[in-house]
């Protein structure tokens, strides 16, 4: 059988600047990953912007990528460093020879440390200062930009920032945790009227990473309906003043009452049968279950921003390319307005806490040469990005 997608659907690839190119001054530099690693050298991404920008070009027509803000913005309310904006220029004129578009995200995670050691998102006199990088980012790169994406996954950003105190800053206060969201979701509406007024044809958006979560047992009904409230319903109230709504989905995740993932708790993971990649469980299906959720909700365009598998063998990532293609079009079968999907991600990377050694690249990113080197996966979802088409036994 023969999947066709519809000539204006969006494939892509997609990275965040921190996790590709070398830590500067931002508040993951230095900090030690759960398998040893500093985060400090990621991939060399900022000295091979040309093989970089070929390989992004040879694998999809689209490109769901970020700016580091505290190398473009060195001190509060600086104009952007000139070098620094040429390079990132030179970048996106090859990547526009190529002939790909950009969607472009205006905060993935990392702070300048400068913006950290003001209390930065917990305090609310501190959104001028990201609206002032934002108004001049968007003058500076506007002209290259298709879509927007305000901010990446701001409820993972605030439940691992301050409720696991997985991220920086590190903390445990769901008061705080509130509060950022509160602001993070006024600073997504300033920054949203700033690039409707500057490029009123462009979308803007939001990036929601969304999770199906379940209980095991009785004693996992209680947390599971607390995180969904809170993950899947509460934040997004803080982002809804969007041309699409963006969500990133990777997982199901249960609970026991603990949350069972094959990082933490790889012997129940097994023990349940559930099927898996190097991190969660693998469960496909939860991409229609969040689609159908927010259509219902929203009925706004939906863009897929993230979507992967975390597999060093490349084995799952052939599969899951196939199941969720299949996925997606049966959602545009049924009339949900699907605009766009994006594969996270093209070469692997700094896994934020967890380290490089999490491998989610369709190219293998060597550890120590940095040396990008196809896999399978590759050349399968190169296929479906420029072909539209999926063949399927």
């Amino acid at each position: 059988m023969e999947y066709r997608f519809p000539p204006d659907f969006i494939f892509g690839t997609s990275t965040a600047a921190a996790q590709i190119e070398t830590a500067f001054h931002h508040d993951w530099q230095g900090i030690v990953s759960k398998d040893g690693y500093v985060f400090d050298r990621t991939t060399d991404h900022e000295l091979r912007f040309k093989e970089d920008a070929e390989l992004i070009a040879s694998l999809a027509p689209y490109y769901r990528m970020g700016l580091m803000w505290s190398k473009l913005q060195q001190t509060p309310l600086a104009n952007l460093n000139p070098h620094v904006v040429n390079e990132y220029k030179k970048f996106l004129d090859d990547l526009q020879s190529r002939g790909v578009k950009i969607m472009m995200v205006l905060h993935h995670f990392t702070n300048p440390i400068w913006f950290a050691k003001l209390d930065g998102w917990e305090n609310e006199k501190n959104i001028y200062l990201w609206i002032n990088f934002v108004i001049k980012t968007v003058d500076a790169f506007g002209s290259y930009v298709s879509h927007w994406n305000t901010f990446n996954e701001p409820n993972v950003y605030a439940s691992y920032g301050w409720i696991t105190g997985l991220f920086p800053p590190f903390k445990r206060n769901p008061v705080k945790a509130a509060r950022v969201v509160k602001n993070l979701g006024k600073a997504h509406d300033l920054a949203y009227d700033y690039i409707k007024e500057k490029f009123p044809h462009q979308p803007v958006g939001i990036s929601h990473n969304s999770v199906v979560f379940t209980a095991e047992n009785v004693l996992g009904w209680f947390p599971a309906q607390l995180s969904d409230y809170w993950f899947m319903e509460w934040i997004p109230r803080h982002f809804e003043k969007v041309d699409f709504f963006g969500m990133s989905y990777y997982a199901r995740l249960s609970y026991d009452p603990l949350p069972i993932t094959y990082i933490d708790s790889p012997e129940k993971i097994k023990k349940l049968g559930r099927p898996h990649d190097d991190m969660w469980e693998y469960h496909p299906e939860g991409l229609r279950t969040c689609i159908d959720r927010y259509w219902k909700k929203y009925k706004k365009p939906i863009l897929i921003t993230e979507n992967g598998v975390c597999d060093e063998q490349d084995l799952l990532r052939q599969k899951a390319i196939k199941d969720y293609a299949i996925i997606l079009h049966q959602a545009l079968q049924d009339g949900i307005d699907v605009r766009g999907y994006f594969w996270w991600s093209p070469w692997d990377n700094f896994e934020w806490h967890l380290g490089p050694t999490h491998r989610f690249g369709l190219y293998e990113c060597n550890l120590e040469t940095k040396e990008r080197k196809p896999r399978n996966s590759a050349e399968l979802f190169k296929k479906l990005a420029y072909s539209k088409r999926l063949q399927s036994l």
